[in-house]
């Protein structure tokens, strides 16, 4: 089989069967193209040894834990896919364990913090009112950045004060916002879009100023220079007012699975890293002010 053929195949399996993020599946083809590498392009040399041989590589090479459990897990759907298809025998992905990434408390901004990175600044110019509204609905709602590109106009719905969200795997979602997100759209939507806006604009709700939708890139260099200006923020990007977010609705009350729901989590599991945060949050503020602590 065709090493390119065989890619180009997996790709489309990736993109239209698995329904992966273009990001995700980029990243899969990257470590398959790596692992083809290793074994100097043949799909049917692949064997149990040659997988650890490959991963033992890449752990000397001074790979984060994240890349390698990317990796071994990218291995295991590649080889299935090939015994799948009748390119390997056997799956000897099966018989290689898998390579947690140790999960790490997320970084978020206290609430003072939060409220500094959406003070509003004084100017009608259309950067800053964008970029005051994406800030605002970034953290009113907790969408990940690549929802947030992907919005239109229409998903906007200013009678209920909700946005709609296609998220990972295209399930679509309904999420509330408050009325300083709706303030800071009606700003850039009246007085911002229509004078960055072109012939060929299209729909997009954040526009770049082209005209054209907004892209991740510059959503996050609008999120670290705004955190720039907060003493003390922590340095992390579009996902850390996500993980705010969900922290501080955590800590003023909310219930698990309406976070969960908001945030457009699969599983419940993925959602209660955010009652680890707001623990240790509690401890350091008991260790701080408590007597006897």
């Amino acid at each position: 089989m065709d090493r390119e053929e065989v890619v180009s195949e997996f790709g489309r399996y990736l993109r239209l069967e698995r329904d992966l993020s273009p990001h995700t599946v980029r990243a899969y083809l990257t470590d398959v193209n790596s692992l083809l590498d290793h074994t100097g392009g043949k799909v049917e040399s692949l064997d149990i040894g040659v997988l650890r041989e490959w991963l033992a590589g890449q752990h000397a090479a001074g790979k984060a834990r994240a890349t390698l459990a990317r990796r071994t897990a990218c291995a295991r759907t590649f080889t299935a896919y090939c015994h799948r298809r009748g390119w390997l025998q056997a799956d000897p992905g099966l018989l290689l364990g898998s390579a947690k990434s140790p999960r790490t408390l997320p970084s978020v901004l206290d609430q003072r913090q939060a409220e500094a990175v959406l003070a509003a600044p004084a100017t009608a110019e259309p950067k800053e009112l964008r970029d005051q509204a994406l800030l605002e609905l970034l953290y009113a709602t907790g969408v990940r950045v690549s929802e947030l590109c992907a919005l239109d106009v229409d998903d906007v719905d200013r009678e209920r004060n909700v946005i709609r969200v296609l998220g990972k795997g295209r399930k679509e979602r309904t999420v509330p916002f408050g009325g300083p997100a709706l303030r800071a759209l009606d700003r850039w939507c009246i007085h911002g879009r229509p004078r960055w806006m072109r012939a060929g604009t299209g729909a997009a709700l954040f526009l770049g100023v082209r005209g054209g939708r907004i892209d991740a890139g510059t959503v996050r260099r609008v999120v670290h220079a705004r955190l720039e200006q907060v003493e003390g923020a922590p340095d992390m990007g579009p996902h850390g007012l996500r993980h705010s977010a969900a922290t501080h609705l955590l800590e003023g009350g909310a219930d698990l699975r309406s976070v969960q729901e908001l945030l457009g989590h699969a599983s419940l599991n993925t959602t209660q890293i955010y009652t680890h945060v707001s623990i240790e949050r509690l401890r350091a503020a008991y260790r701080q002010a408590h007597p006897r602590a």
